[in-house]
C-alpha cells in the first residue's frame, strides 16, 4: 500500500526523519476495530464536547489507506479510510447506537408485519448533493446493486435475507422489504456495514460522486488525500467545520508524529505504547474507545480435544484474563466473560465473572481423560497481539499440565486457514450487534463459524428470537438463554476487549469517548468543531 510521499511538502511531519523519531515511542500493538468521534464532556477535557461549537476551519485526519486502488464508491469499503470517506458522502438507512442497537438515519420508521417477514420502511425528508431527493427508487438500486452475483460487494451477505425481486417502493419515501423468512432483527439488516444509498443509476464513483451525507466531494488523490467541503442543506445540520481533509499514512509512527507536528488534526488507530507515552502530557488529546475488539481464542467443538466440554471448560478456567489483557494490550482494554459484545444489546451481562481456577481445569482435565494433553495453537502476526497472547496462554496452560505448541502461520492466509483447521486458534472481532454474531458464527449453517458449534436446539432458540417474538423483552430472555449455554460450554475462550485508540490535537472539540467501533458515532467528522 502506498503512503503520503516522505517528501510531501504539505505534511513535513511525514517526512522520513519525523518517520524513524516516531518509531521509537510508537511500537505496539494494534486492534481491530471502527471506532468513533461527536458528543460532550467536561471543560477538563478538550477532546469532549465542552464549549459551545463553532464554525470554520478545515480538519485533517490521518488514517492508513489503499494506495492506489482506492475508489470512493461506498460498497466497496473495506479499509478504515474507506468507511470513514464513505461515511462522509454519504448515508445509510440505519446505523449502530453505542450499544450496538440499530438507529434509524435515511429511514425515519420500519414496521413489520405480523409474520415478520415484510417490513415496511419509511424515509424522511433527505436530498443528495445534487439537490434531488432520496427516494424510495434510489433505496432499491443501492441494494440491488450491492446484491449484484457478478460483483463482491461488502454488504452482499448482509442483505441476503431481502427479496430484492419482490420488494418494492409503495411511494416515494416509502419502501416494502419482502424477507425470505421471519427477521425480527431486520433493522440491523439496514445498518449493515457498506449497506450505504446511492442515487439511482450512479456507477462512477471517484470523480464526483453525489451523495447524501454531511460533505460534498471537492476532490481525491487515490492513496494520498481527499478533500471534503460543508453540506449546508445536510438533513441532519450542517458541520461545524468548513472542510474535511482525509491524509493517508500508513504507518502508526506517521500518523503520531504527524498530529504531533500539527500537520494533521485527528490521527486514526494509535498503538498503545503512543497512547501511554502522550496520554495526560497535554500535547495532545488521546482518545480510548472501550469494548472496540473482542479478543480471543477458538476451540473447534467437533473434534479432539474439544469435543469434550470438560476439556472447554478447563481452557475457560485456565485462563487469567488480567494477564492477557495488560501483556497482550499493554493494558488497553477489559477482560472478558466468554461472551461476544461486553456492554451491548443483548449482552447477558448478569452471568458471573469467570476466574482462573487452576485447580478446577486440572480435575476437569483429569475426568476427560486428558491429563497430559498436548494442543497445537494457531496464531500469526495478522493482528496486534495475538502472538503475545498465545504465548502468555501457553505459559498458563502449562500451569494445569497442559502443554501447547504454537504454530504461527501466514498473515496473507490465516483467516481462511483457521476457519476449518487446526483445533485451538487465536481469533478477533469488530463490534456487530450480538444478533449478527450469532447468525453469522454459531448456527449450523452459519458460513464464518470457527468453533464449529452446531447445535439444532441452538439454531431453533435463535429462530424462535427472530420469528416468534415480536416483543423485545421476550427476545432479550431468548438471547440470555443462548448466552448462558455459551458460557457454560461454548468455544470462544473470549478474554478480553481491546480499547480502540484515537489522537487528537488540543483545539478539536466533539469527541465521542463512549461509542464502540463500527457505530455510529466512529469517524463522526459533522460533529467535530475546532476551538
Amino acid at each position: 500500500m502506498n503512503d503520503v510521499p516522505v517528501n510531501d511538502s504539505r505534511f513535513p511531519g511525514l517526512r522520513r526523519r519525523g518517520f524513524l523519531a516516531a518509531a521509537s515511542g510508537a511500537a505496539g500493538l494494534g486492534v481491530l476495530g471502527l471506532a468513533g468521534c461527536a458528543g460532550s464532556g467536561t471543560a477538563a477535557d478538550p477532546a469532549k464536547g465542552d464549549g459551545k461549537p463553532k464554525r470554520g476551519g478545515r480538519l485533517r485526519a490521518a488514517f492508513a489507506g489503499g494506495g492506489a486502488s482506492e475508489t470512493l464508491d461506498p460498497h466497496l469499503a473495506n479499509l478504515f479510510a474507506d468507511a470513514a470517506r464513505a461515511k462522509a458522502l454519504f448515508d445509510k438507512l440505519a446505523d449502530y447506537g453505542p450499544d450496538l442497537s440499530a438507529q434509524p438515519r435515511l429511514a425515519s420508521a420500519w414496521e413489520p408485519n405480523a409474520g415478520l417477514d415484510r417490513w415496511k420502511v419509511t424515509l424522511r425528508k433527505a436530498a443528495f448533493h445534487d439537490r434531488k431527493p432520496v427516494t424510495a427508487q434510489d433505496v432499491l438500486y443501492s441494494y440491488r446493486r450491492i446484491a449484484d452475483p457478478a460483483k463482491a460487494f461488502r454488504a452482499k451477505a448482509s442483505l441476503e435475507p431481502i427479496d430484492l425481486k419482490a420488494s418494492r417502493a409503495l411511494d416515494e419515501r416509502t419502501i416494502e422489504f419482502v424477507l425470505k423468512r421471519p427477521t425480527a432483527e431486520f433493522p440491523n439488516v439496514l445498518a449493515a456495514f457498506g449497506a450505504y444509498i446511492v442515487p439511482d443509476g450512479l456507477k462512477d464513483f471517484d470523480k464526483k460522486p453525489v451523495g447524501s451525507g454531511p460533505f460534498r466531494f471537492v476532490s481525491f488523490a487515490p492513496g494520498k488525500s481527499a478533500v471534503f467541503k460543508r453540506n449546508d442543506a445536510y438533513w441532519d445540520g450542517a458541520p461545524y467545520i468548513d472542510e474535511l481533509e482525509f491524509v493517508v499514512a500508513n504507518e502508526e509512527s506517521a500518523r503520531a508524529n504527524a498530529l504531533l507536528g500539527g500537520q494533521v488534526e485527528y490521527a486514526h488507530e494509535l498503538n498503545p505504547a503512543t497512547a501511554r507515552a502522550h496520554e495526560n502530557k497535554g500535547q495532545i488529546q488521546i482518545v480510548r474507545l472501550r469494548n472496540s475488539a473482542m479478543q480471543g481464542f477458538v476451540m473447534k467443538t467437533d473434534r479432539p480435544p474439544f469435543d469434550d466440554k470438560r476439556v472447554r471448560e478447563a481452557f475457560f478456567l485456565i485462563a487469567d484474563r488480567k494477564e492477557l489483557v495488560d501483556g497482550a494490550l499493554s493494558g488497553a482494554g477489559e477482560i472478558g466473560n466468554d461472551l461476544f459484545g461486553k456492554g451491548y444489546e443483548y449482552y447477558a451481562g448478569s452471568l458471573p465473572q469467570r476466574e482462573q481456577d487452576l485447580d478446577r481445569a486440572r480435575k476437569l482435565l483429569k475426568e476427560a481423560g486428558a491429563e497430559k494433553l498436548k494442543v497445537t495453537l494457531d496464531t500469526s502476526p495478522v493482528a496486534g497481539g495475538f502472538t503475545e497472547a498465545a504465548a502468555i496462554f501457553r505459559d498458563q496452560a502449562a500451569k494445569a499440565g497442559v502443554r501447547i505448541e504454537i504454530r504461527t502461520g501466514s498473515k496473507d492466509s490465516y483467516w481462511k486457514d483457521i476457519l476449518d483447521s487446526g483445533t485451538l486458534a487465536s481469533y478477533r472481532s469488530g463490534a456487530m450487534p450480538i444478533e449478527s454474531h450469532i447468525s453469522q458464527r454459531l448456527l449450523t449453517g452459519s458460513t464464518t463459524n470457527a468453533t464449529h458449534w452446531k447445535n439444532k436446539d441452538f439454531d431453533a432458540l435463535y429462530q424462535q428470537a427472530q420469528s416468534s417474538t415480536k416483543d423485545k423483552k421476550e427476545r432479550a430472555a431468548v438471547y440470555e438463554r443462548m448466552q448462558r449455554r455459551l458460557h457454560a460450554e461454548g468455544g470462544f475462550l473470549i478474554w478480553g476487549f481491546a480499547d480502540w485508540i484515537l489522537g487528537t490535537a488540543r483545539s478539536v472539540r466533539g469527541v465521542e469517548q463512549k461509542a464502540p467501533a463500527n457505530s455510529l458515532d466512529w469517524a463522526r467528522f459533522d460533529k467535530v468543531w475546532l476551538a
